[in-house]
């Protein structure tokens, strides 16, 4: 473990490292449990994805978020805990490019507060608003340092109830809600992506992070296409399995490079993200998309 304690508001069980000896990770395992408690029995159920609760690895740098040890949810440094860690989650920031100081972000999926702790941190204005289905994801939210606030609230509700309750409050809704299989089921739904765009006020953007193969989420790509009028621009992320959607509520939303590589050229003064990357990226799949409709012809 690191010397950063972790919460003691929160029942955490910390296992040594020599339990993960058989689990191909290192470090300490981090779980929502009160002793005394079998360790090999734990271990077990976490291997064959049966535990059912979601746990942390600790080694000396990352503490990481799991549901199944199949896919990491979130990284936090433990020297740097505000720094987003993975390149899904700074493209995801590339909304400021469209809307640079929003009143209201809404997020769905908390994980380990990544996202909710950049946009804590870099924009001191805006109110946040996170939606998150899971309470025991919302406990371990202390252990990877969510600030306390009445700026930062945390709301347990299930997306696919919470977005149709409410319109029009929102400048920019991040959405990345999955669970141990995937993209959470409940987003599969048109209405889900038609309460999502009447979430956002005018001129505002929805972003919502498509993990894995395409076949798991060309789906939801065709329904948030169908709920903003195909006002939707897809990015790769280098390196990785992710791609980030994002959704216009405004027509018009024609891109200009120019435009946008004078907007990155000011924002790298302003956050710690790479926007020339980001908007090349983005560039890119504009390009494929255009080339795979003109095929098409």
């Amino acid at each position: 473990m690191s010397n950063q304690a972790l919460p003691l508001s929160t029942p955490l069980l910390e296992l040594p490292g020599k339990v993960l000896n058989g689990l191909g990770e290192r470090g300490s395992l981090i779980l929502l449990e009160s002793e005394p408690c079998d360790p090999d029995e734990l271990c077990a159920q976490i291997v064959t994805g049966c535990y059912g609760k979601p746990f942390i690895i600790e080694d000396e740098r990352t503490r990481r978020l799991y549901f199944s040890l199949g896919y990491i949810q979130s990284s936090m440094r433990l020297d740097d805990p505000f720094a987003l860690e993975f390149a899904y989650t700074r493209k995801m920031m590339a909304f400021l490019l469209f809307v640079q100081d929003p009143a209201h972000v809404l997020m769905v999926g908390l994980g380990g507060g990544s996202l909710a702790k950049f946009c804590y941190r870099h924009l001191p204005h805006a109110q946040l608003s996170v939606v998150e289905v899971n309470p025991d994801v919302i406990a371990l939210r202390e252990a990877f340092g969510v600030p306390d606030d009445p700026r930062l609230v945390i709301i347990q509700a299930d997306a696919a109830e919470y977005l149709p309750a409410a319109e029009g409050d929102a400048d920019v809704l991040l959405l990345d809600g999955f669970d141990s299989e995937g993209i959470a089921p409940a987003f599969l739904n048109r209405g889900f992506y038609r309460a999502a765009r009447r979430r956002l006020r005018p001129g505002g953007l929805l972003v919502t992070n498509f993990a894995g193969p395409r076949k798991y989420w060309s789906r939801h790509l065709t329904l948030l296409n169908e709920a903003f009028e195909g006002r939707v621009q897809v990015g790769t992320v280098p390196g990785g399995d992710n791609h980030i959607a994002f959704a216009f509520a405004d027509a018009g939303c024609a891109l200009d490079w120019e435009q946008l590589e004078e907007r990155a050229a000011v924002l790298a003064g302003r956050f710690p993200l790479d926007f020339a990357a980001i908007i090349h990226s983005l560039r890119e799949g504009a390009e494929l998309r255009w080339a795979k409709k003109a095929s098409c012809r």
